[in-house]
């Protein structure tokens, strides 16, 4: 069975987490393309952002509805980057997942890799009662989705891919102070809704819990087997595999 590290990061800058998963993309295309290869595990990196925006590289930037400077007031950053998808937002009260899987060794299909990582959302949305589901055409997690024009996302997803290894990947609003997401056209997708755990239950949500039974759910459906190294375990691991400085909890 596939070992995953779980790397839990707790809250770090955008910035130097994306720079992060280039370098850990990085070792293992070097390890796999090494003679003889090199076998080192998969990386699962969990973190929470500070305010910030990301753009993906087909993003249209007129999907920012406000100014840059309007966002420094509020505290957020904004950064256009090298994933798949649009314009999202990651901040407190969401778990931010960044796979870092060589797909060699589990499945060479990007299609399948994306609708495994919705199926995890889908079965985690399910432990608290919310029946979430797909929306063809649409990657991500959504509910209410019987009229799609009154669908909301939970959970939003955009990864890249080098050498069939993984990077970026998943945000699921638990928590989220949904009222940045006004300041955008999620996703891109013009006439839909963001939603949280806390919004649809009405209460606030135990974000440790969540990360529990979101970590179950991804071994089940990778087949895989997890490592879940604490914070310091987490950044000692990383900066041995990396050689260089690991972004610390602020």
């Amino acid at each position: 069975m596939q070992e995953v590290v779980v790397c839990s990061l707790g809250r770090v800058d955008y910035e130097p987490t994306w720079k992060l998963q280039r370098q850990v993309q990085q070792a293992l295309i070097t390890a796999k393309r090494a003679d003889p290869p090199q076998v080192i595990p998969h990386v699962l990196m969990l973190v929470e952002h500070p305010p910030v925006y990301t753009l993906g590289k087909s993003g249209d930037s007129n999907n920012l509805l406000v100014s840059e400077s309007f966002l420094s007031q509020r505290g957020a950053t904004f950064f256009h980057i090298d994933r798949g998808g649009d314009i999202t937002f990651h901040g407190p009260g969401q778990v931010v997942g960044y796979p870092i899987m060589d797909l060699d060794r589990i499945h060479r299909d990007l299609h399948l890799y994306l609708r495994n990582l919705e199926e995890v959302m889908i079965r985690l949305c399910q432990e608290y009662g919310i029946a979430a589901t797909r929306i063809k055409g649409k990657t991500g997690v959504w509910i209410d989705t019987k009229d799609e024009s009154e669908s909301k996302k939970i959970c939003a997803m955009g990864i890249r891919c080098s050498r069939w290894v993984t990077m970026h990947g998943f945000a699921y609003n638990i928590n989220t102070d949904l009222s940045y997401f006004n300041y955008i056209i999620p996703c891109g997708i013009q006439n839909r809704t963001v939603t949280s755990l806390q919004n649809e239950l009405g209460r606030s949500v135990n974000e440790e819990e969540v990360k529990s039974k979101l970590l179950g759910h991804f071994s089940d459906v990778f087949e895989v087997k997890l490592q879940i190294l604490g914070n310091q375990e987490s950044i000692d691991y990383l900066q041995e595999l990396i050689g260089d400085t690991v972004p610390r909890v602020n």
